[in-house]
């Protein structure tokens, strides 16, 4: 059994996801963020596991049945570092995600819990180079993420290399897209459930991408 720590920025406009402006406002692209959260939050929380955390900035209501603490350190590699030092329990790995992969299932999560039972690490690599997922049996083993860049076209291939360095030898999960674009948010919104609210959202706000044509 594993924890699962949601690593995610309030969804306050101008502070997320502003790649999306234009054609998106600032408003906007909050609430595409807010649904993708949301989404994510839903599909974490219909899997049985030791504990739940929100490793937030800024200020987000906390679900019922999970915790929350704050994000913390200069940069991304610091607060990622500090989220599996801040949230480690004896004997139960962590697997950490973003909150910009709304097209998470329950089964994805569950291969990468299946996967952490024989690896010490676990990593899932994104479209742009970057990686969706980190999964841990040791919170110490995060210590080599202030040292890779993050946000680069290289992210993944040197955080794998560096968790290697660790004598690690990641299990590596299928690869999701991240949404950074409007182009990503609808693809994403293509695979996600049409019950959720992040392809409501994107066919909200993103019309023209969408249909191709004005709405």
């Amino acid at each position: 059994m594993i924890q699962v720590l949601v690593m995610a920025k309030a969804p306050v406009p101008g502070r997320v996801k502003t790649r999306l402006c234009p054609p998106c406002t600032p408003e906007e692209a909050a609430a595409i963020a807010d649904a993708a959260l949301a989404d994510t939050l839903a599909t974490v929380g219909r899997v049985p596991l030791v504990r739940r955390t929100l490793v937030l900035d800024g200020s987000f209501p906390v679900p019922r049945g999970w915790s929350s603490v704050p994000q913390r350190g200069a940069g991304l590699g610091e607060r990622l570092a500090h989220a599996f030092a801040d949230t480690s329990l004896p004997g139960v790995p962590a697997l950490l995600i973003g909150m910009d992969t709304p097209q998470l299932t329950e089964s994805l999560v569950r291969q990468a819990a299946e996967a952490l039972a024989g690896a010490r690490a676990v990593l899932g690599p994104a479209r742009d180079g970057g990686w969706w997922a980190l999964g841990l049996h040791a919170a110490d083993d995060a210590g080599v993420l202030p040292g890779v860049p993050m946000s680069t076209p290289d992210t993944g291939a040197l955080t794998l290399a560096a968790l290697r360095g660790r004598g690690l030898r990641p299990a590596v999960l299928p690869s999701l897209r991240d949404v950074d674009t409007a182009a990503d948010a609808v693809e994403v919104a293509a695979l996600c459930p049409a019950a959720g609210r992040f392809p409501h959202a994107v066919a909200r706000f993103l019309p023209v991408a969408t249909t191709g044509a004005p709405s």
